[in-house]
């Protein structure tokens, strides 16, 4: 399966990061290129739960692609899920339920970011995905 045009950016980026120092800075600068969701975009209804940090998540269809906006109010988790929907913004239903969460983090060198606490709470925004992509 192809990567959406941002998944292949990030992952050149981060593979060009040479410390962990550097990627942690780069994971802070996606974040901060999230565009923000408006307060009526933060309603419970589009809460995503289990995240230990606050996240909201909507999602629309155009012709056939999923299209996806989230945000947090936790500045490392904006970045994960800034990261997650570079890989998954474009995608069909059929391959959004195919994106290896784990691997894909495991390719951008960001593992050891990923707690188990902040795994699960990634697996919760993508499983919302699922679940609004039907």
């Amino acid at each position: 399966m192809s990567l959406p045009a941002d998944a292949g950016a990030a992952l050149d980026t981060f593979r060009n990061a040479a410390s962990w120092e550097q990627r942690a800075r780069l994971l802070m600068q996606w974040g901060e290129r999230l565009p923000a969701l408006s307060d009526e975009q933060k309603v419970d209804a589009n809460r995503v739960h289990g995240c230990e940090s606050r996240v909201w998540l909507v999602g629309s269809l155009h012709d056939g692609h999923w299209q996806f906006a989230a945000s947090s109010d936790a500045r490392l988790i904006r970045g994960l899920v800034a990261l997650l929907l570079a890989r998954v913004n474009g995608l069909s239903a059929e391959e959004l339920r195919q994106v290896d969460l784990p691997d894909w983090f495991n390719q951008l060198g960001l593992s050891r970011q990923l707690s188990p606490s902040r795994s699960n709470g990634l697996n919760a925004v993508l499983q919302r995905m699922n679940e609004l992509a039907g």
